[in-house]
């Protein structure tokens, strides 16, 4: 679990601005950042990316890389350091010089793990400076086309009916899938049979075979299955329905109120990098949002852009860890 969310918050904050705010020695230090902040990026720029090449992630990881590596003309390379449910990675950029050349692309598994590994390897309130909210992803309820329910009224009566006999699938214990689905049952008041995959891809496989009546998984990788007739969309995930499904109407809106899951991926830096450089990845993330190329590309694949401030996405992520610890406390849920 991670209790301490809502303590360490100044804490983060003053992290974030400390080559602003807390600049140690005299005047001249930060008078040098900003200089820094100015030249830099002098060299080349590593983005971790916690998983294999793969999905959303991958994609998004790397259109913006070159897009922001276009501005500043300078390389922003990707380098994927996949293990440990994204741990690795992570730690990798936690134990990583403060100097803005070696950035973290995380996504929500960054708010996930805290609440369901009794220890991590590094502290995501304190080894890690937020820089900026890229985006968002629309996941979906989808069922069987076996399963005799339209909508999420009618799953939840069928699901009441039958207790424990609804089987909702997932990629492995503490997994983003497990989390969700528990979130759902709290929320809706039903009781699902768990059953655990290794991977959502297996999981995926699983659905379509009727071997499991349902999953909540992103929407880019249901969608052809939707679409086809092999798989019933119920309902999206997020807190607004999809543009590439307006059809299908919110969780929150179709009888589970509250109820709102998205994928997220954002930009960290190691603790202790100075502000002035955290700022100027800021603006150039944000400029590179803005971009009607990478807009389109994003769409295409159900990614909702967000950009903004570093404060914001620091709110915002907060947020999940206080909300995810919750689900893993009152559910008992554990990572493998």
């Amino acid at each position: 679990m991670y209790p301490t969310v809502t303590g360490n918050v100044a804490a983060w904050r003053n992290l974030m601005y400390a080559g602003i705010l807390t600049a140690v020695g005299s005047v001249s230090t930060a008078d040098a950042q900003t200089v820094s902040a100015v030249q830099y990026p002098l060299k080349t720029v590593r983005v971790v990316v916690p998983s294999a090449p793969s999905g959303g992630t991958d994609l998004i990881a790397r259109l913006t890389a070159q897009k922001v590596g276009e501005g500043w003309g300078q390389s922003v390379i990707i380098d994927n350091v996949a293990g440990g449910g994204t741990r690795i990675g992570i730690l990798a950029v936690a134990k990583a010089a403060p100097d803005g050349y070696t950035l973290l692309l995380s996504t929500t598994n960054f708010a996930f793990a805290p609440a369901v590994y009794a220890k991590l390897p590094y502290d995501p309130m304190t080894d890690f400076v937020p820089i900026v909210h890229i985006a968002n992803s629309a996941s979906l309820l989808a069922v069987h086309p076996s399963v005799p329910a339209t909508n999420v009224a009618q799953l939840v009566a069928l699901t009441r009916a039958r207790p424990a006999e609804m089987r909702y699938g997932y990629g492995g214990a503490g997994t983003v899938g497990h989390l969700v689905g528990a979130l759902f049952s709290l929320q809706a008041g039903v009781k699902f049979l768990n059953v655990p995959y290794k991977g959502t891809g297996p999981a995926i496989t699983a659905l379509l075979s009727g071997e499991i009546h349902l999953l909540i998984v992103n929407m880019a990788s249901l969608l052809p299955h939707v679409q086809s007739g092999r798989l019933r969309g119920l309902a999206v995930a997020g807190t607004k329905r999809s543009r590439i499904m307006p059809q299908l109407p919110t969780i929150a809106e179709s009888g589970v109120p509250g109820y709102e899951y998205s994928g997220w991926y954002g930009v960290w830096a190691p603790a202790k990098t100075p502000g002035p450089i955290i700022a100027k990845i800021n603006e150039s993330y944000n400029r590179v949002l803005n971009d009607s190329t990478v807009r389109d590309r994003l769409a295409d694949a159900a990614i909702d852009i967000v950009g903004g401030t570093s404060e914001a996405f620091f709110t915002y992520v907060a947020g999940e860890l206080r909300k995810w610890s919750r689900v893993a406390r009152e559910t008992g849920i554990q990572a493998e």
